[in-house]
């Protein structure tokens, strides 16, 4: 098999320049972890840059098509090969409890998935570096006040360092999508537990945004809270206001009047 043809189903855009495959497997740090999976590989551009590294790389890729190339093109990978879909995946069934890094070209219409699966799975991954369309990585590592501020950013960074590392033109991919990609890291925090309730931080973070137009103490109405806390002043706020900080404490309010 010499090539594998790009299936637009499966948001395939091949990368072709050497030199930025090289770039995004150089964003690893290498720390806290020994092994790394990389997320829909195709043809292994990315690949041969991660196998050059002291560290062990497994690949998970759906399409079939991209398995037969990859384990004709790559014997290092013989036995690492997950021919599954990485948003269903049993991860323990390879990594166990290990911690392990993420790293991908990611298809663009899956990404946000791949990073809320990221999310669950964020005791095992201390690393996360890849491409998404440019809006999504600047959206991911965007701070509060910005209007593409939102549920992913205050979502990632309450337990990831967000760094948007550098732009990728359309050009170099075949076929070339009809946007910008951009490559960014997250880099687990130290001490990456929060002080509340983490179910509940994450259904007032998704609750207030999915009414970002309107204050908190309108868009939060279904959590049902008590006539006094919604007197506080940060409900006067609308969710793009509040900064990661700013959600935590408000949880942590929340979880003080018994809710």
């Amino acid at each position: 098999m010499d090539k594998v043809k790009a299936k637009k189903h499966l948001g395939q855009h091949f990368l072709k320049d050497e030199s930025i495959a090289k770039d995004i497997a150089d964003t690893l740090t290498l720390e806290e972890y020994n092994k790394v999976l990389e997320i829909g590989p195709g043809m292994g551009v990315l690949t041969k840059y991660l196998l050059e590294k002291d560290v062990e790389t497994y690949v998970i890729e759906i399409d079939a098509e991209s398995v037969e190339y990859l384990n004709a093109h790559y014997a290092k990978l013989h036995g690492k090969i997950l021919s599954e879909d990485f948003l269903r995946y049993d991860i323990s069934k390879t990594f166990g409890n290990e911690p392990f890094a993420i790293i991908g070209n990611f298809p663009y219409n899956i990404s946000s998935q791949i990073v809320f699966r990221t999310l669950e799975l964020r005791e095992q991954i201390p690393e996360f570096s890849g491409m998404f369309q440019k809006e999504v990585a600047e959206r991911i590592c965007e701070k509060k006040g910005s209007k593409t501020y939102g549920i992913l950013s205050v979502l990632v960074q309450a337990f990831y360092d967000a760094e948007y590392l550098f732009t990728v033109s359309e050009h170099v991919f075949n076929p070339p999508p009809k946007v910008k990609s951009g490559v960014l890291r997250l880099r687990r925090k130290e001490n990456f537990h929060l002080p509340c309730s983490e179910r509940l931080f994450f259904n007032v973070v998704k609750t207030a945004f999915n009414q970002r137009r309107k204050t908190l103490r309108n868009s939060l109405k279904t959590l049902n809270l008590p006539d006094n806390l919604r007197e506080d002043s940060i409900f006067d706020l609308r969710p793009e206001q509040l900064s990661t900080e700013d959600f935590i404490e408000l949880v942590k309010k929340i979880e003080a009047n018994g809710v």
